[in-house]
Formats: structure tokens, C-alpha cells, sequence
């Protein structure tokens, strides 16, 4: 599933193509024909990001709502004037298209059209966004702070901080020294305070780079993978070289240093599981 700073990159990028524009709005998968219909030949006003949802605000008050999910993509083609658009590639719930560019939406998880009170509901459901300038990381805290639940499982609660992905909570938590297992309520205001930073640090080069990037200093990647991490995956800890365990949080992978992030003396078990589970 995408992690927040790919559907910030996103709302940064098609903000260009699309924001200010009125737009032709199409399924050419059939799916969401009424909804296209209702956006045909509106203005967008703006397309942005709360977490991993990503929003089109319209002239009307309306938005489309896409949460891609595991499975869903967007692609980006430039338009020509006078040139036709290039068909459909697989499934397109959704065509969005501006005098410069085409955007298909393939395969969302959510794709829905929202109403001002629906748009309401949705973003007062979803935590503060480390990605957004205006998160109050206060509210995150609030909610940490009286949880029993580990901190592994609280930074990937959408509802608590917005954005945070599974590599991401790995490598947040091992460059902040905290074990996953450490209850939410032990996790001290300015513990707290380094995670957010951190956080919003690394997913605003997430976005600069478009590739999760969590070591220090790592140069542009000339590989086909760009993505530079310290633990998640590996064998052995960059700062300590002992061994990385593998573990299992909610029924995802997750990796750990012992060494670097001692284990609470108050601790929420997790099922560790073996390098071929």
C-alpha cells in the first residue's frame, strides 16, 4: 500500500495539471459513471492530501475521494491540443482531464464522490497528517499518551498520525531508539516530539525524492531500486552490526534492533516470526 508521502506526491504533482481547471471527468471502466457525471465540466479547485487519501475539491463543494489501497495506480499522460487521448490501460475507474494532461485512476480501494459533510466526516476521522503544515501533532499526542497499545501499532493507526507506512514505522522507530513494543502512555512528551520530527522529516524527502529514503545523508540512487534504509529487511544493524529480528505487528512485517531499541519493562508481546514467514 502506498505510504503517505506517495499520495503527497501526488496531490503536489497533479495540483499542477489539474488545479484551476475545468475538466472533462469520465469512467471508462463504467463503475463510477453518476459520480463522473455529477464532476463532468467543474472547476477543480484544488487537490490535496490527508494522509493516504487524496482529495479533488470541486467548484460545487464536492470532492472525489481515492484511496488507492494495495492495488490501485495512477498514470499521468500529457495532452496535445487537438490530439487525441490515448486509451484506456486496464480497468480506469476514474479519467480526469485538463487541457494539458490526462489522469487515470486505476483500481481504487475507495473511489467515491463526497458531499461538504461527507468531506467533513472524512478528514475529522483521519489524524493529524505529519505531511500537512497544518497538523497539530498535539492531538497525536493526546491519543498516544493515554493508549496502553504499543507504539508500533499506535503510529500506523491512520486515525492517530496520518501517513506513516509499514517501512517507515520500522525505520522511525529504530532511528529514534524506541522498541515497538513500548506502551503509548510510557512514550514521554519529548520522545514524542523527536518521533513527529523525524517523521515529517523523512516523509517530506519521501516526497522530494518520490522513493523512501531513512539513511543519512544517502546520495540520489543510481539503482533501479531507490529506496535507501537502514534496517527494514536487512540482517544487521548499521549502528550496532548485531542481528535484526523480524517480527510481526498486526499482522505485518516489521524489523527491530534488541541492541539499539531495548525492550520496554512493560511490553505488549509480538509474534516473531522466521526470515521465510
Amino acid at each position: 500500500m502506498p505510504e503517505g508521502h506517495t499520495i503527497h506526491r501526488a496531490a503536489r504533482d497533479q495540483r499542477k495539471m489539474l488545479a484551476g481547471q475545468v475538466l472533462a471527468v469520465s469512467s471508462p471502466q463504467g463503475r463510477f459513471e453518476l459520480g463522473a457525471a455529477q464532476l463532468d465540466g467543474q472547476r477543480c479547485e484544488e487537490v490535496e492530501a490527508y494522509g493516504k487519501h487524496l482529495l479533488y475539491r470541486f467548484e460545487s463543494g464536492e470532492a472525489l475521494h481515492i484511496h488507492l489501497g494495495l492495488f490501485g495506480r495512477f498514470r499521468k499522460s500529457k495532452r496535445k491540443p487537438d490530439a487525441p487521448l490515448p486509451d484506456p490501460r486496464g480497468a480506469v475507474r476514474v479519467r480526469l482531464v485538463s487541457d494539458s494532461h490526462a489522469v487515470d485512476i486505476n483500481g481504487p480501494a475507495i473511489c467515491e464522490l463526497l458531499e461538504p459533510a461527507g468531506i467533513e466526516r472524512l478528514t475529522a476521522r483521519i489524524g493529524p497528517d505529519v505531511l500537512r503544515p497544518d497538523a497539530e501533532p498535539a492531538r497525536a499526542f493526546a491519543r498516544i499518551a493515554k493508549s496502553r497499545a504499543p507504539i508500533g501499532r499506535l503510529i500506523m493507526d491512520q486515525s492517530v498520525m496520518a501517513g506513516i507506512g509499514n517501512i517507515y514505522r520500522t525505520e522511525i522507530l529504530w532511528r529514534q531508539g524506541l522498541h515497538p513494543d513500548l506502551p503509548g502512555r510510557a512514550l514521554s512528551p519529548e520522545a514524542f516530539e523527536r518521533l513527529w520530527e523525524d517523521a515529517a522529516a523523512l516523509l517530506a524527502i519521501g516526497v522530494k525524492r518520490n522513493a523512501i529514503i531513512t539513511v543519512d545523508g544517502a546520495p540520489p540512487s543510481r539503482s533501479r531500486y531507490r529506496e535507501r534504509v537502514n534496517i527494514f529487511g536487512k540482517e544487521s544493524c548499521p549502528a550496532c552490526e548485531g542481528p535484526v529480528e523480524r517480527i510481526e505487528i498486526d499482522g505485518r512485517r516489521a524489523f527491530l534492533c534488541e541492541t539499539c531499541q531495548p525492550a520496554p519493562d512493560v511490553s505488549v508481546a509480538l509474534k516473531k516470526v522466521s526470515p521465510a514467514a
